[in-house]
């Protein structure tokens, strides 16, 4: 007997290993799958004429962040500064933007400055692990992140009701929970996808994802939650995130609530779209 039992412990114990090498290599795939971090700066919003301030923010945890805050009205003008204009100037709004999964802010300063032209302040962050903000991706420390980034907002004057919520992919369950914790002025939701789970279900239809998922980012279970105005757009074109996902959104969202059907891809809609994707924002802040 004393045999018998000395040859199971082992045996439980190598069970046991491989158990949880299988648990972290599960873990490691869904964070590499989910995550695509950048650390290369590839424009900064001077390369649009922009007046920007270098923003470090400190999260919750204590994380360090970095972003750049782009002002309506230039807190230093720049020797090249754009003259600040647009049809929604007076109404001193600002744009917290939560950018998608992969690369930095530099990525988007050309959504920003569309968003400038309009007359808004935008406030752009990197999540923990990206560009030049330290530490690692995950879903609860990217919401700690966007909360680093509201209070930064409020500090600086900006009241709940001129704050816009902006999501870009990934960061549209980022701007959603966000939206749940701080009610904005307007939420709006660009090629938004339902849920970690309904993505990983398109990409690996041949995995059981729901039952090993950890990450949820479930928009569709919170967005009907959201007590602010929401613009939904999406493009029939994108072949990331299904357009019946933006829709699903949409239709689960509380009234107020609009929907811009862009045109391009998943990445470029905002470009493919032309003076449609400008246009369709502006009314929408206009009406609310």
């Amino acid at each position: 007997m004393t045999g018998a039992r000395g040859g199971l412990v082992p045996r439980l114990a190598r069970v046991g290993l491989l158990l949880g090498l299988l648990w972290l290599g599960l873990r490691w795939f869904e964070r590499v799958n989910i995550y695509h971090p950048g650390r290369t700066m590839a424009a900064v919003p001077g390369t649009f004429g922009l007046a920007h301030e270098e923003v470090a923010l400190t999260a919750e945890d204590g994380t360090r962040l970095h972003g750049w805050f782009l002002p309506a009205a230039p807190f230093k003008p720049a020797p090249k500064a754009r003259p600040v204009s647009g049809p929604l100037a007076g109404q001193k709004l600002a744009v917290l933007l939560c950018h998608g999964n992969a690369g930095t802010i530099s990525d988007r300063v050309l959504k920003a400055d569309k968003l400038h032209r309009l007359g808004l302040s935008v406030l752009l962050f990197d999540y923990r692990g990206y560009g030049q903000s330290a530490g690692s991706p995950s879903e609860r420390g990217t919401y700690q992140d966007a909360e680093a980034a509201w209070s930064w907002l409020a500090a600086r004057g900006f009241a709940p009701e001129r704050i816009v919520l902006y999501g870009e992919s990934l960061g549209n369950g980022v701007a959603v929970e966000t939206a749940l914790r701080h009610p904005p002025r307007a939420l709006i939701l660009e090629s938004a996808f339902t849920s970690i789970a309904d993505m990983g279900k398109e990409v690996f239809p041949w995995l059981p994802v729901r039952l090993i998922a950890r990450t949820r980012y479930d928009n569709l279970a919170k967005v009907a939650s959201v007590r602010a105005p929401v613009l939904v757009m999406h493009s029939r074109e994108d072949r990331i995130v299904p357009f019946r996902m933006g829709r699903a959104l949409f239709d689960a969202a509380p009234e107020p609530k609009e929907f811009f059907a862009m045109t391009g891809s998943h990445d470029d809609g905002f470009i493919d779209a032309g003076p449609a994707y400008p246009a369709a924002i502006r009314a929408f802040l206009e009406r609310r």
